[in-house]
């Protein structure tokens, strides 16, 4: 049975009366792809730099690789490699350059290094670029090289913010394709953050959604998505609100919840139950423009649990000024 990489009890962090993180329990398995799911200020970055030993918690404990983050941080920092959200080479540097200083920092052996720095440029696919300047890489090649640099020292665990933020559809894809395959290769446990529902849906062995500081789920990517049970039907009409308080009256409706102008249904056997539904608006004199079934997805399941999209979370002015606030504070 594989051990636990991390574990939290209570972990919680405060900022002048704000809670960045509330009361955070989990317990993360050796060698898998453990994902922080939220929106921007829901607390996921704050969570990954107490696990870091970036800033010390408000209450609570935690491990990591067995090592307590306040009574031996250096030891945790030694089993852990990071790659943050905000891009931190020298641009100034060479790919090699960069990774053999940071090997040196980590106290990677001289008649080792080499050899591993070619091991984690093949790994990201860098080989034929390893000698340019990183300031002539694209945003795609910059984070690949960012991640080699992360694993140079070996570490158990690899920390990754919002890995792929910034860069298109195209890179997103092969940035995953890549951590999917150093899990594999380097059995090493990954921890990211990210608010991209489908890539964790894809990426992800197990997940938490987190939520102004509190975990709201935590499973698998299918037990959460088989937790709400049924199918989806999303209606498009008019008044998506008047929609979502007469299908909120009906018993064989799970939930109604409006977003972004439709009304999501949740029910049992949605193919049987589109035409009732269709009917019962006609009923209420409610002009429906259009009409869709699908299985839940993680959206959905955050959704149920919060009562708004991850995007409108993100648009929420609360939300932006609870980011804004611990960003010009004390950091998130």
């Amino acid at each position: 049975m594989a051990s636990n990489a991390i574990e939290t009890i209570s972990l919680a962090k405060s900022y002048n009366g704000l809670k960045a993180v509330d009361s955070v329990s989990l317990s993360i398995e050796e060698g898998s792809i453990f994902g922080l799911l939220g929106p921007n200020g829901a607390g996921k970055t704050t969570l990954i730099s107490m696990l870091v030993t970036m800033r010390k918690p408000s209450s609570g404990k935690a491990t990591v690789n067995g090592f307590d983050i306040e009574k031996d941080p250096d030891n945790v920092r030694k089993s852990i490699g990071i790659v943050f959200q905000d891009p931190s080479l020298d641009d100034e540097l060479t790919a090699l350059e960069n990774l053999e200083m940071h090997a040196a920092l980590y106290s990677v052996p001289k008649e080792k290094r080499q050899k591993r720095i070619d091991e984690v440029v093949a790994l990201v696919g860098l080989e034929n670029s390893k000698s340019r300047q990183t300031k002539t890489f694209s945003g795609g090649m910059k984070r690949r090289l960012e991640i080699a640099r992360g694993l140079v020292h070996h570490p158990r665990i690899l920390f990754l913010d919002e890995p792929t933020i910034g860069l298109d559809p195209q890179t997103r894809a092969g940035i995953w394709q890549y951590i999917k395959e150093l899990n594999r290769k380097e059995k090493v446990t990954i921890i990211l953050t990210t608010h991209y529902m489908d890539e964790a849906d894809s990426v992800c062995s197990r997940l938490a959604i987190i939520d102004q500081g509190k975990i709201i789920a935590l499973g698998t990517p299918a037990e959460l998505k088989n937790s709400l049970g049924g199918d989806i039907v999303s209606v498009k009409c008019a008044d998506s609100g008047a929609c979502s308080e007469i299908m909120s009256k009906v018993p064989w409706i799970k939930s109604a919840l409006a977003h972004d102008g439709f009304v999501d249904a949740m029910v049992e056997k949605g193919e049987e139950k589109i035409p009732k539904l269709l009917a019962l608006m006609e009923k209420q004199g409610m002009a429906v423009e259009s009409v869709s079934l699908r299985k839940p997805s993680l959206d959905d399941v955050f959704i149920h649990f919060t009562g708004k999209t991850i995007r409108e979370k993100e648009a929420d002015p609360r939300e932006a000024m609870r980011l804004r606030r611990r960003l010009w504070g004390h950091g998130r």
